[in-house]
C-alpha cells in the first residue's frame, strides 16, 4: 500500500532567554541528546546553507549595533527569533533518492525560507540527516532517516518613522523621518483578512473581520513554491487533521506486542521463583501435620517455631496471589489494548483502500483533485460569507432607513401648523 506525503511548515518563537538549548541543539553541539534517535556518526552529514561564527544573541546584539535591524518598542522577554521548520514524510525521501534528493530538496526549501524572511534576517539554516526513523527503519528492515531544515531568522517588518507635533519645522509634521527595520514577530506574522471571490473583505455576523491566520497562508505558500519548483508527490499538510499514520499503526502494534511477551516471560520467572521459595511439593504435607489438637476441644496447638513457619507461609501466599493477580491485569490490559489497535488498524485499511489504490495508479490526478475540491469548498464558503454579509449589511440599511423615516415623520409633526397652534397655548 503506498502512503500519502504531506509538507509540513511551522514556526517556532525563541526569545534571548531560551535561545541558547536550541541553539545547541540544531547545531549539535551538546554532549548528549534527549532525543535518542540522533546517529552521532552521521552529524557531519548534515548540510549547512547558513552559518555563523558567534552566538546567535552575539549576532543579534551586532545587528542592532550597526543599525541593521532595531528593538525599538519591544519588550525585555519579547519573542526575537523565528525558528521556522520544513519537513515531509521521511519515505518520501526515501523514494525519490534518500540523502542526495534531500539536499537538493531543502536547499530549494531555503530559497523559499530566504523569500519569506530575507536573506540577510536569516542566521542559520541546517539540514539534519541525523535522526533515525525507527519506526520506519523497523518495517523496512534497513535505516531509514528523517531529513528536515531548520532555519532561524529575526522577523523584521519596515517601519515608518514620522515627525511628530514636537517637530520645529511644521512642515515636517506627519511626513516620513525613517525608514526602519523593526524586529516584531506579531507584525511579521499578523493574519490576513479573508476575501470572496471579488476580493471584497469578509465579515462575520457581528460586523468582525474574518481572518485567516498567518501560518495557515505560510503553510500555502510554501507547498505551492516547492511544487512551482518541479517537487511532486506530497500534499499539504492539512491542519488539525485526525488522519493516522498506518506506519505509526504498525509500530505500536508491534511495541505493544513486545511489552506483553516481556511481561509474560517476567511472570513465568516469578512463577518459578515462587514455586522454588515456596516448593509446595515438599511443604504441604508439613504444614497439614503442623500442630495437634486439645482434647476436647477444637482449637489446635502449635509450637512457637511452626507457628512461625505457618505465618511465615501465609505471608508469601498472599504476596504470590497479588503479584500473579497484578500480572494477570495487565497482560488482560495489553491484549485488549492490542485488540483495540488492530481494529483501528484493520478500519483504517478498509476505509482508505480505494484512496490508496488511487493514489498509486494516479498520484497527481488524485492530489489535483483534493486541491480543487478544498479550493471548491473555501469559495462555497466564502461566498456563504459574502451572502451573509450582504443580508446583514440589507438589515442595517433597513434600519437606518426606518429611523430616518421615523425622524423625517416627526419632523412633518413638528412642522404642522396644529403642533405650532398647540405649542404656542402651551407657551401661554
Amino acid at each position: 500500500m503506498e502512503k500519502q506525503h504531506f509538507s509540513v511548515a511551522r514556526v517556532v518563537t525563541h526569545t534571548k532567554e531560551n535561545i541558547s538549548k536550541f541553539e545547541r541543539h540544531d547545531e549539535r553541539k551538546n554532549a548528549t541528546y534527549s532525543n535518542t534517535n540522533i546517529v552521532a556518526e552521521r552529524i557531519p552529514m548534515n548540510i549547512y546553507f547558513k552559518r555563523y561564527d558567534s552566538t546567535l544573541n552575539q549576532k543579534f546584539d551586532e545587528m542592532v549595533k550597526n543599525g541593521q535591524i532595531s528593538t525599538r518598542g519591544l519588550k525585555a522577554n519579547a519573542k526575537i527569533y523565528n525558528e521556522l521548520v520544513f519537513d515531509v514524510n521521511s519515505l518520501y525521501f526515501e523514494e525519490n533518492g534518500g540523502y542526495e534528493f534531500a539536499k537538493s530538496f531543502y536547499e530549494k526549501a531555503y530559497n523559499f525560507a530566504e523569500k519569506e524572511m530575507g536573506t540577510e534576517n536569516i542566521l542559520t539554516a541546517v539540514l539534519h540527516a541525523d535522526e533515525l526513523n525507527t519506526a520506519l527503519t523497523e518495517e523496512f528492515g534497513k535505516e531509514i532517516y528523517h531529513y528536515h531544515l531548520h532555519v532561524i531568522a529575526i522577523p523584521v517588518v519596515q517601519k515608518e518613522i514620522k515627525y511628530s507635533k514636537r517637530c520645529k519645522d511644521k512642515s515636517l509634521v506627519g511626513k516620513t523621518k525613517e525608514v526602519i527595520n523593526q524586529v516584531s514577530h506579531s507584525k511579521k506574522w499578523k493574519s490576513e483578512q479573508a476575501v470572496d471571490v471579488n476580493g471584497t473583505p469578509l465579515y462575520d455576523e457581528k460586523g468582525k473581520p474574518i481572518l485567516i491566520k498567518s501560518y495557515s497562508l505560510l503553510q500555502d505558500r510554501f507547498f505551492q513554491y516547492m511544487f512551482d519548483n518541479g517537487y511532486r508527490g506530497f500534499v499539504r499538510g492539512i491542519k488539525g487533521s485526525t488522519a493516522e499514520h498506518l506506519e505509526n499503526l504498525d509500530f505500536k502494534i508491534k511495541k505493544d506486542k513486545e511489552r506483553l511477551k516481556e511481561i509474560s516471560n517476567k511472570i513465568e520467572e516469578k512463577e518459578t521463583t515462587l514455586d522454588n521459595i515456596m516448593k509446595f511439593d515438599k511443604q504441604i504435607k508439613g504444614v497439614s501435620d503442623l500442630g495437634k489438637h486439645k482434647r476436647f476441644s477444637k482449637k489446635v496447638e502449635l509450637e512457637p517455631q511452626n507457628y512461625e513457619d505457618l505465618v511465615n507461609y501465609a505471608k508469601k501466599g498472599i504476596v504470590a496471589d497479588k503479584e500473579i493477580y497484578e500480572r494477570d491485569t495487565k497482560i488482560e490490559n495489553l491484549r485488549n489494548t492490542i485488540n483495540r489497535w488492530i481494529e483501528k488498524y484493520d478500519g483504517l485499511v478498509e476505509k482508505t483502500k480505494d484512496y490508496f489504490h488511487a493514489i498509486k495508479l494516479a498520484p497527481q490526478r488524485v492530489a489535483d483533485f483534493f486541491k480543487t475540491l478544498f479550493d471548491k469548498e473555501k469559495q462555497d464558503e466564502l461566498e456563504r460569507q459574502r451572502i451573509e454579509q450582504e443580508k446583514l449589511e440589507a438589515e442595517r440599511k433597513a434600519r437606518e432607513e426606518a429611523r430616518e423615516k421615523e425622524r423625517l415623520e416627526r419632523q412633518k409633526i413638528k412642522n404642522s401648523p396644529e403642533y405650532k397652534k398647540r405649542r404656542a397655548s402651551y407657551e401661554r
